[in-house]
């Protein structure tokens, strides 16, 4: 570690929480995880250069090091070729000593080098010599697993490793040991949780540093004549990108000449985090706000509210996230996606991050996690939530499901991302949803969605599937085919609807739908028969609904204790019925 006085002014902020752990004398072995396959700002200023992180490691945190000794899988190397040769000298005497003739060729086993690194690094400190041992790629040499499931050569390196991170000698003399990995959850937890070492995240860029990126190489290639997007947009709207993929993209169009546009950018991030997420987050991009959907008035009402507190800079009054629940065709992910097209800021799908392979699942939701915290204001939607997102109670799973609920609700529970992240958890039973994510302080407030009652709330949603599908109606009598229309119908059965109609309009070679279409269509049409389901899936809504505004009539002055009872009831039929 370069000394005390020569710290420079700029150091990034987890460089200087690693200079400040350092020098405390108290640990000599640390892990860096997070975006460490990014640049990074060497000798910061306003001329800074950006450098990949060994190299920052080598020139400016170890740069006063007398030996620099950099490893992983691939092999050795090392800062300056003097270390080397003095590397190559005591692995000569070692020979020697050992009859052994690795001189001429390392073991390809991490151990087997680990175990010669160990010699080497007590000879050196007993030299007084100051040495940083850097080892990338950890995951590869000390992965996660239980130690009864390792094969002999990785428990041999993981012992080593412990060794290191517990010995005084180490502690007293000027020696760091720097494990390098990108999740921390895929290296092995005895490492990770001993006390003697530090783990620090190195974090995705903020603004003022994408910008600093930005300018710095629109200095030496400005952007093409057309491009539309300045430094400073450009900085906005790279949020969640790392600074090597803003590099990248400047210099593609620069190479290309071809002018950097705002709708290219936006795809173009779209395509990285996608890319970066492993495919574990999906961009949603609405065309529509929440003017286009029918009904649920109250719902909009409370969604619009939101909205204009985060235009109006006040995220300490939005909730931390919202339950939407509601039967099935209710409109819950429609709902979601105009909140998003209303408020300006992009969506994104998680997906399934589950893995049959162990330490993947955990590791999966560390990166989209770190991932969701850079790209804010983000909202995150999550559909099934009750399946998708797992309890406390989960079994069978080696403990993997609970690991990853305590990871998600740590995250939700963060209020320093209140209208940052916003999250939606999408379910048709959130009864079944567990009450920690749904608390106050997670996804507080609880939206229900109920099918149109009336005549006047189907013709409404009439007329909001017209503006989605792109339908014309021949004659304005044939809305009255669904003022008058007797029985329930869902959002999703009224566009089933539309598009039959449609399509017989197309084969006929109608521009408009006719009534006759539309009262074909009509007819023929059969909802799918579930009605218990529904029910039940109806009075759960009911029951987590946060505000009576929001119940239709029939449900608002009802028993909540006969809800209650009446859900027990179907729940106990269909469990018979399974």
């Amino acid at each position: 570690m370069i000394s005390g006085n020569d710290v420079p002014v700029h150091l990034p902020d987890w460089a200087r929480a690693f200079s400040e752990k350092y020098y405390s004398r108290t640990l000599a072995f640390f892990v860096l995880y997070g975006n460490v396959r990014d640049l990074v700002a060497l000798n910061a200023g306003e001329t800074s250069e950006h450098v990949p992180l060994l190299k920052f490691l080598r020139e400016s945190l170890f740069g006063r090091r007398d030996l620099v000794l950099i490893y992983d899988r691939g092999g050795l190397s090392f800062a300056h070729p003097d270390m080397q040769a003095d590397f190559q000298k005591a692995l000569a005497g070692y020979d020697s000593f050992h009859q052994t003739h690795y001189s001429q060729g390392l073991p390809r086993n991490p151990d087997g080098v680990l175990s010669i690194l160990d010699n080497y690094l007590r000879l050196r400190v007993a030299d007084g010599k100051k040495i940083a041992l850097i080892l990338d790629f950890a995951e590869t040499i000390a992965p996660a697993g239980e130690v009864s499931g390792m094969s002999a050569d990785d428990r041999n390196a993981l012992v080593i490793l412990k060794r290191w991170a517990q010995n005084p000698a180490f502690l007293q003399a000027d020696i760091t040991i720097c494990l390098i990995a990108e999740n921390q959850i895929e290296l092995n937890q005895s490492i990770v949780q001993n006390p003697g070492v530090a783990s620090i995240q190195i974090p995705l860029p903020d603004e003022s540093e994408r910008l600093r990126l930005i300018r710095a190489q629109l200095a030496a290639t400005p952007l093409p004549a057309g491009s539309d997007v300045t430094d400073v947009l450009l900085a906005q709207l790279g949020a969640g990108l790392k600074r090597v993929q803003l590099q990248s993209l400047i210099s593609q169009s620069v190479q290309n000449r071809s002018p950097l546009t705002t709708k290219f950018l936006t795809q173009r991030k779209k395509e990285l985090i996608e890319a970066e997420s492993g495919g574990l987050l999906e961009f949603i991009h609405s065309r529509f706000d929440l003017s286009m959907v029918a009904g649920h008035e109250q719902a909009k009402a409370t969604l619009q509210n939101a909205a204009a507190a985060i235009r109006a800079g006040h995220t300490d009054v939005v909730p931390m996230g919202y339950v939407i629940c509601g039967p099935v065709g209710t409109g819950k992910t429609f709902l979601t996606t105009c909140f998003a097209g209303d408020l300006g800021i992009p969506v994104v799908m998680l997906k399934n991050f589950r893995s049959m392979w162990q330490g993947v699942t955990e590791g999966n939701l560390e990166r989209v996690l770190n991932l969701l915290k850079a790209m804010c204001p983000i909202a995150v939607m999550v559909d099934e939530a009750d399946a998708q997102l797992g309890n406390r109670s989960m079994s069978g799973d080696s403990g993997v499901g609970n690991r990853v609920f305590a990871q998600i609700a740590q995250f939700m529970g963060n209020t320093e991302l209140r209208g940052k992240v916003i999250w939606f958890l999408l379910t048709s039973r959130p009864d079944l949803l567990p009450v920690d994510l749904k608390r106050q302080g997670r996804a507080e407030e609880h939206i229900a969605l109920f099918y149109p009652e009336t005549g006047e709330e189907r013709l409404a949603m009439l007329r909001a599937m017209q503006k989605k599908t792109g339908a014309v109606l021949a004659s304005p009598e044939a809305e009255k085919l669904f003022v008058e229309y007797q029985g329930p119908l869902s959002g999703a059965d009224i566009e089933a609807i539309m598009i039959r109609a449609r399509m017989r309009s197309v084969l006929a070679k109608e521009a408009a739908i006719g009534t006759a279409d539309l009262q074909a269509a009509l007819q023929d049409f059969i909802p799918p028969s579930y009605p218990s389901e529904i029910e039940l899936q109806s009075l759960a809504a009911v029951l987590e609904c946060t505000s009576r505004a929001l119940l239709p009539a029939k449900y608002r002055e009802m028993d909540r204790s006969e809800v209650a009872r009446r859900a027990r009831e179907l729940m106990l039929q269909q469990s018979a019925d399974q």
